[in-house]
């Protein structure tokens, strides 16, 4: 039970607007307007195949990957809870080509929006964690919020960054750029309630999340990497490592946030031909900025993936996140050839 001194979402947006001067009130009022977005996604979710909400919606995104029905609903609810708020100058979604204007009659806002609507549709159907990333910019100056290239910013200029899971309960973990916070929703109550304040990641651990059918197409750093890891006590490491992967970057993610690990999803010679797999403004930017301010690190293998600056909307960059030891010395393999 959630006693009286529960922390909503609100009151903490409130408390670092008032005592830390972190945020305005422009960039609460835009985070609680996202948050209620995800509240309405999870409830979407939650229903499955009893809101009809399952299966194929018949269309293509912009990198040619058929949709699912949840993909689409949960990318209109997220323009339209934002567009009206009066707080963005614009919106970017990886379900669509180009930014998304606000419309003339509503009023404009200097931050941009920047979502992955619903991570992991391949999960959808068979009821394993979903979720949804996002990120906050500012406009550029000069600017109109409906250029591509106002999104064009590297990671480190962002100012807040944010996931939904959407699991056996509904997660949002947040960083305003002073540490990461988890808020769990309270169904009862429709609140999201602080659940886990300046969260940390291990800098050591026992586990790994990687896609093993690539193996194959995988560079010879990652190779060498995760053959150790799987040698076990036996190999170089002297000690055994345990694989996860749910195929969800917010599942696996969220779980390296929660106990620690590594997450990768490294270039490889079937993805080279685009720089990658992740796509660097809607996943790799927000979740490095929350992992990194959880104590974690993250690259491309080469450099921080926060520091690359984009060249295109719907660039796509090589990903490996988690604790901060195990990424640090997987780059390192990567420096060394």
């Amino acid at each position: 039970m959630n006693g009286p001194n529960s922390v909503s979402l609100t009151r903490f947006l409130i408390e670092e607007q008032r005592a830390k001067g972190k945020i305005g009130a422009d960039l609460r009022l835009l985070i609680e307007v996202v948050a209620r977005a995800c509240k309405t996604i999870s409830i979407a979710v939650g229903k499955g195949a009893l809101g009809g909400v399952l299966g194929e919606a018949g269309t293509g995104n912009v990198q040619g990957e058929a949709q699912k029905k949840l993909d689409v609903l949960s990318n209109d609810i997220l323009l339209e809870a934002n567009e009206w708020g009066g707080h963005l100058a614009g919106l970017a979604s990886e379900e669509m080509d180009h930014p998304h204007a606000i419309p003339h009659h509503f009023p404009k806002g200097g931050y941009l929006l920047v979502f992955d609507p619903l991570d992991g549709s391949s999960n959808i159907d068979v009821n394993v964690s979903i979720g949804t990333i996002f990120s906050v910019l500012r406009c550029p100056e000069g600017m109109t919020g409906t250029e591509d290239e106002a999104f064009q910013q590297p990671g480190t200029t962002q100012v807040a960054a944010g996931y939904c899971v959407y699991g056996p309960s509904t997660t949002l973990v947040l960083t305003l750029g002073d540490g990461t916070h988890a808020f769990t929703l309270d169904r009862e109550v429709g609140s999201f309630l602080l659940t886990g304040r300046n969260l940390q990641i291990p800098p050591d651990t026992k586990e790994f999340a990687i896609n093993m059918s690539n193996t194959r197409f995988w560079e010879a750093p990652v190779k060498r990497y995760i053959d150790e890891l799987v040698a076990g006590k036996d190999g170089p490491r002297g000690k055994d490592f345990n694989m996860r992967w749910v195929g969800s970057m917010v599942a696996d993610v969220h779980r390296i946030v929660t106990r620690g690990g590594v997450f990768m999803y490294p270039l490889d010679s079937k993805t080279a031909a685009q720089g990658g797999r992740l796509r660097l403004l809607y996943e790799a930017n927000p979740m490095a900025f929350i992992v990194e301010q959880a104590g974690g690190a993250a690259t491309t293998g080469r450099q921080r993936i926060v520091e690359v600056k984009p060249s295109k909307l719907h660039q796509r960059v090589p990903v490996i996140l988690g604790s901060r030891n195990e990424v640090e010395r997987v780059t390192g393999y990567h420096g060394e050839g």
